[in-house]
């Protein structure tokens, strides 16, 4: 059997009542222990995790220019230097363009959504029958 479990079969009902606080208290204190050991684990891996992703950002970006280039060197075989470089530019200027009207509208979606907070605010002034929202 192990170390700190003994045979109940004999106890009375009153004795095992006794011991029922003791046992959900242990009871208690195993699940936060528990979870104190799922938390941290959790959190280090998510750290370590983290840390590779960094790793990975930062090699991005010093592969972008070395793309570039590639592009640029590329291009010089059929055009001068310098038109290679303001064509591989003006392609970047496109992509930036691009994906800034894609955050601007997503960002007009985000500020135009209701919060929480307002939705109830709207309600309570519903409800009290304040006559300036009688339309909506």
């Amino acid at each position: 059997m192990p170390r700190g479990y003994r045979d109940r079969a004999d106890d009375s009902l009153l004795t095992l009542l006794g011991d029922l606080p003791e046992l959900v208290r242990n009871l208690i204190t195993a699940e936060i222990d528990a979870a104190k050991a799922w938390v941290s684990r959790t959190a280090k891996d998510a750290g370590i995790g983290s840390l590779w992703f960094v790793i990975v950002l930062f090699l991005l970006f010093w592969a972008i220019p070395v793309l570039l280039a590639f592009g640029i060197i590329g291009l010089s075989s059929w055009w001068p230097a310098w038109l290679s470089a303001l064509a591989v530019f003006g392609f970047l200027l496109v992509f930036v363009a691009v994906f800034a009207l894609l955050g601007i509208s997503r960002f007009r979606k985000v500020t135009a959504r209701q919060n929480p907070g307002q939705a109830v605010a709207t309600d309570v002034r519903l409800i009290k029958g304040d006559s300036d929202n009688d339309r909506l």
